[in-house]
């Protein structure tokens, strides 16, 4: 067969030949779309997540209560006043100055209402050492932040005037200007961070500036197309901060590896003595489709989000399934284009001594780590699948006592922000007070008599009960017919003391009391709740986001591959890898095994929505570099090679792209990883340890060692099932024209 006689079927061989054919236009059409995008989704602007939509149950009828009736919450603020030593107490005449000045120096800022004295509500603690003025701040409370640092101001002034007294402000307002303050740029920077990293890391994989451009160019072009489509898809999903994060996390990995996958494979068929234009028609027509299939299967992972019902658990999936499927199409349309346009070009910018290395070794120095590897894998697969299987096992051992619980607040940031320290002085002196209960009352007539005396019951049995030490706070708005009660809870930020007393509350209280009011509602709501409430749906996900992903994955890979073995054993090694990340996080976060190392002492939880969300997203980058080697293992072995041989040159030349993708994933988690906040933290080392393990335990090892194990078995397909869609390699079994040049490092002859 000639040099340019190849044959090729599928749509991502055509995607690529019609982008070869007609290069501007594909690089054109691509360029349109990605300003098109930004364009239209800059001017529809984006519609995020509103609070009263983010939970079902009682605290979305709480939000909803309030919502329609008009009711304006302003950002309370509370300014602690305390004996430092314990020998003043609030009856002191120095405590009482120092009420006073507070008072008067918070309102002459004329940012505040509703102050109020702690003589006039009650809030002095038991031991009468400490004592709460309280205050709301003025506005629209979502801007509070950017109005509250003249009231910090006065609250340290009057510091200064009474040195024997600790008196320190905290609030919604004040704590997000501290933690604005302290991190507000930290997960910004780490975000910035990651382009240069990965560009870095792509120098070195390819040696050509060119080269390491294309990867990140597309990757930047379709995160970019993506934040606009989540304009226009917000005004039907709502979107988050913290989705577009995902979606840039997730666009920068896929982005990068698909054009790993097309680019490493295009230069080695031209580094086997191929034209150009052939090189780039056998890329599209194997690495093509092992884009698409990798591409549907992580869409597939993250469209499992979409069940969860949590509306930033959505927002997340949706987000990151757009970047997922704009990365893919990018990689199959424009990208063949501009390797047309560019041929030998892509070349430029060598890297002088990266480059020299290339041309002498003919391959990266990985590759040979590789092969000596699988030697010995293959030669001894039973013993390779027992110790690898038994090491992640054992790794992933600790995840069966794994706890999980929403982060408190000196959870999340431990000693790094004063106001952490301000946050557990107020729930040692006044449990609970700092995130109090809130209950939600609407009836017909607020002022009617039963109503005012369920009230009054729910306030005396609240304290009875044990679920609270009071002071139990009434507001009414009788023009809405609504009252608002808040319940500091016993336990404080315990929180599995605090969730005690949250069902005391809701299970016993509640129905003894304002239960018994026909027409009534009363959902309970607040901090506390609102955790309990996000943990109890989210566990209730569980089994039906994991099966999705699970179905579908397997069917997905059962029609690519035409194989039940290669579906199985794909899904079985994916949990394995999963179940050593969550054994990490349990071990480091949990335990505190090594924490000191990553800045996590005392943390003792992984943050709830960790375990959900690393499952989806691992399980379907994971498949990134499970299709791509498995691909070209099938290819090897429709070519004529016995199992094991195609085992050895599929493995072999494929360890050079897996490993750049892999490290390139591990360093931009691994900067995520680093930032202050802990359940950032646990997101990037969960992460980081997952892509490892599977880059190289799961695909070096233990892949190859069962597919050695089983034989020809792996092409297995029951008859039954020979009737579904032929959806495998676009390429027709051709031989290699030229004679045998040792690709990628591989050593056996091909």
């Amino acid at each position: 067969m000639g040099n340019t006689d190849v044959r090729v079927r599928g749509l991502a061989a055509r995607a690529g030949g019609w982008s070869a054919r007609h290069r501007w236009a594909a690089v054109g059409i691509w360029v349109l779309f990605v300003v098109l995008a930004m364009g239209l989704g800059s001017a529809a602007g984006r519609v995020d997540v509103d609070e009263s939509d983010q939970l079902k149950g009682e605290t979305h009828t709480a939000a909803r209560i309030i919502d329609d009736a008009g009711i304006e919450q302003p950002a309370g603020e509370t300014v602690l006043i305390q004996s430092k030593d314990g020998a003043a107490k609030a009856t002191s005449g120095e405590f009482r100055a120092a009420v006073t000045d507070v008072v008067k120096a918070v309102g002459a800022t004329g940012k505040v209402v509703n102050v109020t004295s702690p003589y006039d509500t009650r809030t002095i603690s038991r031991d009468g050492r400490s004592a709460l003025v309280q205050f709301d701040m003025r506005g629209d409370a979502d801007t509070a932040a950017d109005r509250v640092e003249p009231v910090l101001k006065a609250v340290a002034g009057v510091q200064k005037d009474h040195g024997s007294l600790r008196i320190e402000e905290i609030g919604g307002a004040s704590m997000k200007k501290q933690y604005d303050d302290a991190f507000g740029n930290d997960f910004q920077q780490a975000e910035y961070s990651a382009v240069p990293v990965a560009l870095g890391i792509l120098l070195i994989a390819f040696g050509a500036l060119v080269a390491a451009l294309l990867p990140v160019g597309l990757a930047i072009t379709a995160i970019m197309a993506t934040m606009g489509l989540m304009g226009l898809v917000s005004h039907v999903q709502p979107m988050s901060d913290t989705a577009n994060s995902v979606m840039l996390l997730v666009g920068m990995a896929v982005g990068v590896d698909y054009c790993l996958f097309y680019l490493r494979r295009e230069r080695e068929e031209r580094d086997a003595g191929r034209d150009p234009g052939t090189a780039l028609r056998i890329a599209a027509a194997t690495s093509g489709r092992a884009v698409i299939v990798s591409g549907v299967t992580v869409c597939v992972a993250m469209a499992g989000m979409l069940f969860t019902g949590l509306a930033t658990f959505e927002a997340m999936g949706l987000a990151s399934l757009m970047v997922v499927a704009v990365a893919m199409v990018g990689s199959v349309t424009v990208l063949p284009a501009l390797l047309s346009l560019l041929g030998h070009r892509v070349e430029k910018g060598r890297i002088p001594f990266l480059g020299r290395r290339r041309r002498r070794q003919g391959a990266p120095a990985e590759s040979r780590f590789w092969t000596a590897v699988l030697r010995g894998v293959l030669a001894r697969p039973v013993i390779s699948v027992v110790v690898a299987a038994g090491a992640l096992l054992a790794v992933a051992a600790p995840a069966l006592g794994m706890k999980t619980q929403q982060l408190t607040l000196d959870q999340e940031f431990g000693d790094t922000l004063p106001i952490v320290q301000t946050y557990n002085r107020i729930n040692d002196a006044f449990p609970g007070g700092s995130e109090p209960a809130q209950v939600i009352v609407k009836a017909k007539d607020i002022n009617a008599p039963e109503v005012r005396r369920a009230l009054a019951d729910f306030k005396q049995q609240a304290i009875s009960s044990g679920a609270s030490r009071g002071p139990v706070d009434i507001k009414v708005h009788e023009a809405q017919n609504v009252a608002l009660v808040s319940v500091p809870l016993v336990g404080g930020s315990d929180m599995d003391h605090a969730v005690k007393s949250l069902d005391k509350l809701r299970d016993e209280v509640r129905p003894a009391t304002l239960g018994k009011v026909e027409g009534l509602d009363a959902p309970v709501t607040g901090q506390v709740a609102g955790n309990k409430d996000f943990n109890d749906q989210l566990l209730g996900s569980v089994v039906p986001v994991f099966a999705f992903v699970v179905v579908f994955a397997f069917l997905l890979m059962l029609l690519s591959f035409r194989s039940l073995t290669v579906a199985i054993t794909s899904i079985l090694l994916n949990l394995l890898s999963v179940g050593a990340a969550y054994g990490i996080l349990v071990a480091v976060f949990q335990h505190g095994w090594g924490a000191s190392l990553v800045g996590a002492e005392g943390v003792g939880a992984v943050v709830t929505w960790l375990p959900l969300f690393l499952f989806v997203i691992l399980f379907g980058l994971s498949m990134d570099y499970h299709v791509f080697v498995v691909s070209r293992i099938r290819e090897a072995r429709m070519r004529g090679r016995t199992t094991k041989e195609a085992i050895q040159h599929g493995v072999v030349t494929t360890a050079g792209v897996v490993t750049s993708a892999a490290v390139i994933m591990v360093a931009v988690f691994a900067i995520f990883g680093t930032l202050s906040m802990q359940s950032m933290k646990q997101m990037g080392v969960g992460l980081a340890a997952a892509v490892l393990i599977d880059a190289t335990i799961i695909r070096g090892v233990l892949l190859p060692a069962v597919m050695a194990l089983l034989g020809e078995r792996n092409w297995y397909l029951p008859k039954w099932l020979h009737r579904l869609p032929d959806l495998t390699h676009d390429e027709s079994p051709e031989p290699v024209a030229a004679p045998p040049v040792r690709g990628e490092g591989e050593r056996l002859s091909v």
